[in-house]
């Protein structure tokens, strides 16, 4: 994994494209899935921190299993550091939680947007929903309370792809 690489040098090195960010994983099998998933899609990671497990944990790499390696992963030590490298790129955040109005597939994807996912336990705090460009759901039945994080991405990022390729 690549921890030295930053948002703003991966911006500047790179054609924009799509990334996916954790905010505060939780659950490592889920970290890991979306690892995984998001190396197979051919797509960077961010990671912002604290995590609520050990990064190394075994879970972890059973979930994302040889996939890890080869992931595109960039850690940032707390939401104000991933902010301000995001503010200084002006690429666009686009957060998923269950408390947004807007449906995904009713969403314009841009190449570059920065997909996020909340902590499994708990979201993310006002602030964090407030700073996204745009927040999306997935719709569900009524009496459910939420989608596995790892497959509410999946979808999106799904969606987001086909609409940009």
């Amino acid at each position: 994994m690549h921890y030295a690489l930053t948002l703003i040098n991966y911006y500047s090195q790179n054609e924009k494209n799509m990334r996916l960010a954790l905010y505060q994983p939780d659950i490592p099998q889920n970290t890991g899935t979306l690892l995984r998933t998001a190396m197979c899609l051919d797509m960077a990671v961010d990671i912002i921190e604290p995590c609520g497990f050990v990064f190394s944990d075994r879970q972890l790499k059973r979930a994302g299993m040889d996939y890890l390696q080869d992931a595109d992963v960039t850690r940032h030590s707390s939401w104000d550091v991933f902010k301000q490298a995001l503010d200084a790129q002006g690429v666009r955040l686009v957060l998923l939680s269950t408390k947004a109005e807007t449906v995904y597939t009713d969403f314009s994807f841009q190449p570059d947007d920065i997909i996020m996912v909340g902590r499994e336990s708990a979201g993310v705090p006002d602030d964090v929903f407030a700073a996204a460009h745009a927040q999306l759901r997935v719709p569900m039945a009524r009496s459910a309370r939420s989608l596995n994080v790892a497959i509410a991405a999946a979808m999106v990022l799904g969606e987001g792809l086909r609409q940009t390729a």
